[in-house]
């Protein structure tokens, strides 16, 4: 297949949100292990070496992971990576385009 299909396709895909339901519900997750950890989003970030920002724009479902960087945030919470995606999978409806 060439590229300029293969891009077409996946574009055509790609959810034009970026706070979909799976993401928002990832932030909710996040945020709440987060505080039940009794960790602030400074905190938690510093320890991962990031900006506040950082940790926010992803509680609040404004930025996107990728895989690498949810093993990361869920390693540094204590918290099997599979469950975080659980998360994502359980609250993306099924008939939203990928």
């Amino acid at each position: 297949m060439r590229y300029a299909a293969v891009k077409s396709q996946w574009k055509n895909r790609m959810p034009k949100s970026i706070r979909s339901p799976g993401l928002l519900a990832l932030g909710n997750a996040i945020a709440s292990i987060r505080t039940c950890r009794g960790m602030s989003q400074a905190e938690f970030a510093l320890a991962l070496g990031y900006q506040q920002s950082f940790i926010a724009k992803i509680e609040l479902g404004n930025r996107r992971l990728d895989v690498v960087e949810l093993v990361v945030l869920a390693r540094a919470m204590e918290v099997d990576p599979i469950e975080l995606l659980k998360v994502v999978v359980q609250a993306t409806p099924v008939s939203q385009p990928m």
